[in-house]
């Protein structure tokens, strides 16, 4: 499996730029997806060759001056320049910001005292590996019934892509698929050693579904969307959600969901026994 993570980054971002977006003509031929190396090279300043040389991942170490032309002319998203300077960081070898520190699975109080007053939104924490270490009452009334929560740990990633139950429980699977391989990937991947051994773990026990996906898309998970989910007793749920960083020693993150609908809002109030409107739908 490549590791050329700021390649891979550049070429689908250069893909996704369109001609008419920075301002080129579009012309009647174009077999390329987006932006042509050419095109992205003249808006950057840079040579053809150096582009090339980027995405093939013969050269990982960019200037400041040349990775701030590139992501102005990628029209790059504040999230997405941030992940290009940590792309370009962690192809430096001899330090990382982990050091040897394995996933976090401690909880302070205070972050448990903040998910007992998120009730009755169903709420989970997790660590960089997905692993589950705390939730709501209302995330274990919606997450125990599909499966999620059997898992020892729990874990977000091996529920989706390993438990058959998870194509059933979400009508949008590759969306959520993608999503759950983009986080992993958010940070070091490989270079960090538990993260590698899950994605080996799931390379060799589910292929193509876990590989290809980690070989195509960058580590930018969206922080916020709407999911549908299918639920044996609530019927199919449209839950808005948001995730939260906690601090970089923490090294965790908050998911909270809130219904995206009304009727999405009167399951949720059924299936948690709390008084009708006690979740309000937020819109979607």
């Amino acid at each position: 499996m490549s590791d050329n993570e700021l390649g891979l980054f550049l070429r689908l971002r250069r893909e996704a730029v369109t001609p008419a977006e920075v301002g080129l003509p579009t012309g009647p031929r174009r077999r390329t997806p987006g932006l042509r190396r050419a095109e992205l090279a003249t808006l950057a300043g840079v040579s053809v060759e150096y582009v090339t040389r980027l995405e093939q991942g013969r050269d990982r170490r960019p200037s400041a001056q040349v990775l701030s032309a590139l992501a102005d002319a990628l029209r790059l998203t504040p999230a997405e320049r941030v992940h290009l300077h940590r792309l370009t960081k962690g192809a430096e070898s001899g330090f990382t910001c982990r050091g040897d520190a394995g996933p976090a699975r401690a909880v302070r109080p205070t972050v448990r005292a903040l998910l007992d007053r998120l009730e009755p939104a169903p709420a989970v924490l997790v660590n960089r590996l997905s692993e589950i270490l705390a939730h709501t009452s209302g995330y274990e009334r919606l997450a125990g019934p599909i499966g999620l929560l059997d898992g020892d740990p729990p874990n977000l990633t091996r529920f989706v892509f390993t438990d058959p139950r998870a194509r059933t429980a979400y009508p949008d699977w590759a969306r959520v698929a993608d999503d759950q391989v983009a986080a992993l990937k958010q940070g070091p991947f490989r270079a960090d050693p538990h993260i590698a051994h899950l994605a080996d773990e799931l390379t060799v026990t589910i292929g193509g579904a876990f590989a290809e996906r980690a070989a195509t898309l960058p580590g930018l998970p969206r922080a916020s969307g709407i999911t549908r989910l299918c639920h044996p007793e609530a019927g199919e749920l449209r839950l808005a959600y948001e995730t939260l960083d906690l601090p970089t020693d923490d090294d965790q993150r908050l998911i909270v969901h809130l219904p995206a609908d009304d009727a999405t809002s009167a399951a949720l109030d059924r299936l948690t026994g709390r008084r009708p409107g006690a979740l309000r739908a937020v819109a979607g």
